[in-house]
């Protein structure tokens, strides 16, 4: 366990706990009471942040400028919730901090960027300069980190946010089992191997996003402008216009957790990735697939064959087993558009072994009850 000491204005106490979380943000206490390592680059860059309230209404729209002509080298307004538009300017390295957050400052950046007419009133301003770090692990035996202690990125893209979601995703049906004495201590390990796979992605994808908005050599500033330039009339740069593109769900493909995958799937999602969504009906009522995924080990079994499905729901223990048919039953998800099948590469049976987490563990084409089994054992780390 973990013996934690916690100081407050009356006192200290102590928690004493089977496992330590460690969510205490990217200055995490914790991290440097244990002397962790926190690794990865700053980028040489301050950006000011402007949040204000307009008194018109505006569409909900997203915009990034590059090299303005006004002050900073790039900008971007986005809505947030609230009636709060946010506004980002690049300000360079050396820079004033104190001076830039002044109004009389900032005013130069907000009204070059809305233009004369519009009306607004500050909520808030302030500086930031921005990292992608991580840690080398993220699991210390009891002490388990995740979020921004343990992995921090640039803003762009909401990566930070999103990871610190997969985190927990991936974390707590592996914490619930083991707790349970359902799963093999060992399982919290691949927690590790995977919040890690998924650092790596979101710091990648988000120091490309910051190099293409805030190019380091003149070289690459021409290439930069390049792509901005053909973007315009060429559909084919449109790609490479990199403004801080957006968290998607991370795959696991060398994940210990990865079962068999066997059948002859041409497509679909194979074991370690995410499944995919499709419309369905539930007696008659639309409804969503991924809806119906989660929080347990199911087996979804791609088959019209109603009596298989109640067998293997006697006989396989701690999997919850759902049918998706081509027909519409009582108590079967019916893919009356096809988009199930299509979707998993389905091309007549099918069976996929889905973990809490809605991440595939193993499929096949045809069933083997013995290797489902096995498969969820192996989901479990046992």
């Amino acid at each position: 366990g973990v013996t934690v000491t916690v100081s407050c204005p009356d006192g200290d106490y102590q928690i004493e706990t089977d496992y330590l979380l460690a969510c205490d943000g990217s200055r995490s206490p914790i991290r440097h009471m244990m002397g962790l390592d926190f690794e990865g680059r700053i980028f040489e860059d301050n950006f000011l942040i402007a949040d204000v309230r307009f008194k018109q209404q505006r569409p909900a729209e997203r915009w990034f400028r590059f090299d303005p002509p006004y002050p900073g080298d790039s900008s971007l307004i986005h809505k947030q919730p609230d009636g709060i538009w946010r506004l980002d300017f690049q300000l360079g390295w050396d820079i004033d901090k104190t001076e830039a957050v002044k109004i009389e400052n900032v005013e130069p950046f907000v009204r070059g960027f809305l233009g004369p007419d519009v009306e607004y009133e500050y909520e808030w301003v302030s500086v930031y300069t921005f990292q992608c770090r991580r840690m080398e692990r993220f699991v210390h035996n009891r002490v388990i980190f995740a979020g921004d202690s343990a992995h921090l990125v640039s803003p762009f893209g909401a990566r930070g946010c999103n990871g610190g979601y997969a985190d927990v995703d991936n974390l707590a049906w592996k914490l619930d089992l083991v707790l349970r004495g359902d799963a093999n201590p060992d399982l919290l390990e691949t927690y590790n191997h995977e919040a890690l796979t998924t650092a790596e992605e979101n710091i990648l994808n988000s120091s490309r996003s910051t190099d293409f908005m805030t190019p380091k050599t003149q070289v690459s500033k021409v290439f930069r402008n390049a792509v901005l330039s053909l973007s315009r009339d060429h559909g084919f740069a449109r790609p490479f216009v990199n403004s801080g593109r957006l968290s998607t769900p991370v795959h696991y493909p060398s994940s210990p957790l990865n079962g068999p995958d066997e059948g002859d799937y041409e497509f679909g999602p194979c074991p370690g990735s995410p499944c995919v969504d499709a419309p369905i009906k539930i007696d008659g009522e639309d409804a969503w697939l991924l809806s119906q995924l989660g929080n347990q080990f199911m087996l979804m079994c791609f088959t019209d064959d109603t009596e298989c499905v109640h067998e293997l729901s006697d006989v396989l223990s701690g999997i919850k087993v759902i049918q998706i048919g081509e027909l519409e039953r009582a108590g079967m998800l019916s893919d009356h558009k096809g988009l199930c099948h299509q979707r998993y590469g389905i091309k007549q049976t099918g069976y996929y072994l889905v973990r809490p987490d809605q991440y595939v563990a193993a499929r096949w084409a045809n069933l083997d009850v013995d290797a489902i089994r096995s498969a969820h054992q192996r989901a479990q780390a046992i």
